[in-house]
């Protein structure tokens, strides 16, 4: 029995751009401070409680098979640095994680263990918790680490000391995630936000003087990039890197000189980026170089790190176009190189004396690999995680002498489980524009294809890419009958920077019809049918969700949006909002007419129309800085004026939380309980 859906009433107003007028009779929920908002959004999860009031057991036999398969008390492979071995913990009952170290004793960890950080002390009865930076002075004498109560990403830094475990004086509030030391632990660089929620000044803190007499050292003033602070592997130098979507900018200064001026290595030029890695041994002290210069999937270069200018770089590696160059990592006379070809994120040696560059062959053809764990520079090992849709993620060292390969922790699944009984796969369909779409297929060996139910997962924006992955959780929907497939589609970087770029700007439309075309080829394989087949994407990949279920509603059996960018047109033109004017670059800026008709053409808030749509659920953060709780909560209201079908849209908001959802492990893992027990509902009855 499910309540009626809240109604909110339409004050309608017009937006007009370029001539066009644009009717949004929901615009009033912006306002937050209403109390007619927010007693909409209450009833909203109100409603969702009712609606899934038959579901309660299977909730709760969701969340007990997810806690039966998980080691409630872990702790994480120790990294070793400075002659202490740090790591981190949870313990059963226990919300959040514990961060410790212990000394190390001839090479290995001794039995004392120093606790640095209990984040459930820290986040005490609060509804919300979020730890953002956690950095330990280069010293190992002091620890720095802020937190976000609210999750609207603004942060309180503090400062502990590591010797009396307490907390310095030192309390500066309103900075964003990161913070570093300078080489003596004298000094802390941080990042503060523009009123846009924009990273764009870095300050410097000194250690027990007030946060007033911090000073600034940097300021970005271009609304497209965003500010971060940071330190080279080998603690010589501080680096403030500043980026948009297309262009970067790096400032370096010497770590023992943290008072001086950082200085610009290149100025930016637009549509170039470049990344920097120190080196330096008995023989070497160099700047490794990334860039895009003339070259999409990036070329490594090299500079005398005294002079680190272009016009000192030399190629080192040329441009592949088959192959992606992620970014590369120093260690003792080699280079771990972090690649992308044929879709799959792997890793590679170049040995600086001999030039040679040789790819670390994995066990399976589908998988995902990437360095991990290397603190120290002085080190003959790479550690490493590895991952696929079979297998936990595996933690391993790699060494380099003798090409010994040690598996030092694979992620625990308790209950026996059996990776032969599942089988993980790729597959290619063909988009619309005749481009084969990757997508990436899981599900147990002893299923038939009978199309039978199956979730379809995808993102495909800011090439990011979603690579093959494990989740024990995932197991509760494969030993129900279900395939879990991710569709690699354009606007992510899965296959390089060009697999990018046909998916952004005027090129957007791709991604949708990627996405369209892998369901399309999931159900003529005989994987699944439209009657048991739900997609899932959030934030970006909630636009997509919108845009699919407006070209396709017949697709799909079911819809989950979670935190959906769906009213792209009015926050792109929009520059007050936060993350607008840096979003220019990879939606385009509507200010210019081209973009945004583009931007209209597929806009889910724009472009809903009456149709017989599928069984909805979409969530909200009420204090989320990057998708505004009233995108979703307007869309919902459209939907359902224009659904002509008996299938139910609802919506679940998080009130004290942001983008991220729930933060504690065991209240996410029963949202994550919630959302199965939904997706079972619809693929095994639609409605």
């Amino acid at each position: 029995m499910t309540s009626s859906a809240p109604q909110a009433p339409k004050r309608p107003t017009t937006l007009t751009k370029h001539g066009d007028n644009r009717t949004d009779e929901w615009y009033w929920l912006r306002e937050k401070s209403d109390p007619e908002v927010i007693a909409l959004l209450e009833a909203e999860n109100e409603h969702l409680k009712a609606y899934l009031e038959g579901t309660g057991a299977l909730q709760e036999e969701l969340f007990e098979e997810f806690r039966s398969r998980i080691q409630e008390t872990d702790l994480s492979v120790p990294v070793r640095k400075h002659g202490w071995w740090y790591y981190s913990r949870t313990e059963e009952g226990r919300q959040y994680g514990i961060s410790c170290r212990k000394a190390d004793v001839d090479g290995k960890p001794a039995e004392e263990e120093i606790v640095l950080l209990d984040q459930n002390e820290v986040a005490g009865d609060a509804e919300f918790f979020s730890l953002g930076a956690f950095s330990v002075a280069p010293t190992g004498e002091r620890l720095a680490y802020s937190t976000d109560l609210s999750g609207s990403e603004t942060f309180t830094l503090r400062v502990r000391d590591l010797n009396t475990m307490t907390d310095l004086e030192d309390v500066i509030e309103d900075v964003y995630y990161g913070a570093t030391f300078n080489r003596d632990g004298s000094v802390l660089f941080y990042t503060r936000q523009d009123e846009a929620k924009r990273p764009y000044q870095v300050w410097r803190h000194v250690i027990g003087t007030p946060a007033a007499e911090d000073v600034k050292v940097f300021q970005e003033d271009d609304e497209r990039f965003f500010v971060g602070v940071g330190g080279s592997k080998t603690e010589d130098y501080l680096l403030i890197v500043t980026s948009s979507s297309l262009t970067s900018e790096t400032w370096i200064l010497p770590a023992g000189d943290p008072t001086g001026e950082f200085q610009v290595v290149e100025p930016r030029r637009q549509g170039v980026e470049y990344h920097l890695s120190h080196y330096k041994d008995a023989e070497r002290d160099e700047f490794y170089v990334t860039t895009n210069e003339d070259s999409p999937n990036f070329r490594l270069m090299v500079t005398p790190a005294a002079t680190p200018g272009r016009k000192h770089w030399q190629e080192v590696i040329a441009h592949r176009p088959d192959v992606k160059l992620d970014g590369v990592e120093p260690m003792a006379g080699y280079l771990i190189m972090s690649e992308r070809a044929e879709g799959t994120a792997r890793l590679a040696l170049y040995e600086l004396a001999t030039g040679t560059h040789s790819v670390m062959e994995q066990p399976e053809t589908v998988y995902t690999a990437g360095a991990g764990g290397n603190a120290e520079f002085d080190t003959h090992v790479v550690r490493y995680s590895y991952t696929s849709m079979v297998t936990p993620r595996s933690v391993y060292e790699y060494d380099v002498r003798t090409g010994e390969r040690t598996l030092l922790k694979q992620q625990p699944v308790l209950g026996g489980y059996d990776p032969t009984a599942y089988t993980t796969e790729r597959v290619w369909a063909k988009a619309a524009d005749g481009v084969d779409v990757p997508v990436s297929l899981v599900y147990r060996a002893d299923r038939a294809k009978d199309g039978g139910p199956a979730v379809l997962y995808g993102y495909g924006a800011y090439e990011m890419s979603t690579d093959p992955y494990f989740s024990s959780f995932r197991l509760s929907l494969l030993d129900r009958g279900f395939v879990f497939a991710i569709a690699h589609i354009r606007g992510g970087g899965d296959l390089g920077r060009l697999w990018y770029e046909d998916g952004k700007f005027e090129k957007k439309p791709n991604t949708f019809s990627d996405f369209v075309a892998a369901a399309e080829h999931l159900v003529a394989e005989g994987y699944t049918s439209p009657q048991t087949l739900i997609a899932r994407g959030g934030s970006a990949g909630g636009l997509l969700m919108g845009a699919v279920t407006n070209l396709r509603p017949d697709l799909f059996a079911g819809v989950i949006a979670e935190v959906p960018f769906v009213d792209t047109l009015t926050t792109m033109l929009d520059p007050s909002l936060p993350l607008t004017v840096h979003e220019y670059e990879e939606w385009g800026n509507p200010e210019e007419e081209k973009f945004y008709n583009v931007i209209k053409s597929y806009s889910p808030y724009d472009n809903v129309v009456p149709a017989a749509y599928p069984a909805m659920l979409v969530t909200a953060g009420l204090n989320d800085p990057r998708v505004s709780y009233w995108e979703p909560a307007k869309w919902v209201q459209r939907l359902r004026e224009a659904n002509t079908g008996p299938n139910q849209i609802v919506m679940k908001i998080e009130m004290g939380a942001g983008h991220g959802g729930p933060s504690g492990r065991y209240d996410a893992w029963k949202d994550e309980a919630m959302v199965y027990a939904w997706i079972l509902e619809r693929a095994l009855k639609k409605g």
